[in-house]
């Protein structure tokens, strides 16, 4: 995106000036393009004991990343937060020969179709080694979190994307219905995330930048940064 608006390209092109990065991000492994592409976020790589899952996507594939991921122990499935990230998730699913988990309120923004693609649907979807896919809504109606129990040392971890975007100062968060044009959810949108959320334990928030992360009280960040927000659109 820039002053003309969006430019369309091609995977190929894109491999031909840009590479991935694969590095440890506040212990896990994040995955990210550099030059920056588009909105720049990256995926992470949850390893854990009967299988890793990659959380949200990024556009650029290349052999690198898929050796570096193949070192790593490989993936089991792919979980994306929103379609915001949907990007390439068929070629990754086809380079590593997983399924997509995507939630089934967000079908109809899914542009292709794919066998790979499965749709959950309700409040929680569980997966393996006790991680819980959360439907927490926000700017879209299959907006995801995933709970990681055995993230920040035990403590735990919620993977959140942008439905719970972590701030500039990252002993807080925010909330939006579109973060390009700056129009803010209604309260009783912000309630039913923080609602989501409430019953899993969790220290320590993953965002979708690089290092945009709350380490610890991540829990009470999301409770008076709910509050927060509220008192400000409400007046």
């Amino acid at each position: 995106m820039g002053w003309n608006g969006q430019r369309w390209t091609t995977l190929e092109e894109l491999r031909q000036k840009h590479h991935n990065t694969v590095r440890e991000d506040h212990g896990l492994i994040g995955i990210g393009t550099e030059p920056s592409f588009a909105i720049g976020q990256r995926a992470l790589l949850i390893q854990s004991p009967s299988g890793n899952l990659l959380w949200d996507c990024i556009t650029l594939l290349d052999d690198a990343t898929v050796d570096a991921v193949r070192k790593l122990g490989g993936i089991k499935a792919i979980a994306i937060s929103h379609p915001h990230y949907y990007s390439s998730l068929v070629e990754w699913a086809n380079a590593f020969d997983v399924p997509v988990l995507l939630h089934e309120a967000d079908r109809q923004w899914v542009m292709r179709p794919d066998p790979r693609v499965e749709h959950w649907s309700g409040k929680t979807q569980e997966l393996w080694d006790g991680m819980t896919l959360i439907n927490a809504g926000g700017h879209f109606d299959g907006g995801t979190v995933l709970h990681w129990p055995g993230g920040a040392d035990g403590a735990g971890a919620l993977l959140a994307g942008d439905i719970i975007q972590v701030a500039q100062d990252r002993r807080w968060v925010s909330f939006m219905y579109s973060f390009p044009n700056y129009i803010p959810l209604p309260a009783r949108k912000i309630d039913s995330i923080v609602s989501a959320v409430e019953p899993f334990q969790f220290d320590r928030i993953y965002g979708a930048w690089w290092d945009r992360n709350v380490t610890s009280n991540a829990k009470d960040a999301v409770r008076r940064s709910a509050d927060r927000y509220k008192r400000a659109i409400e007046g």
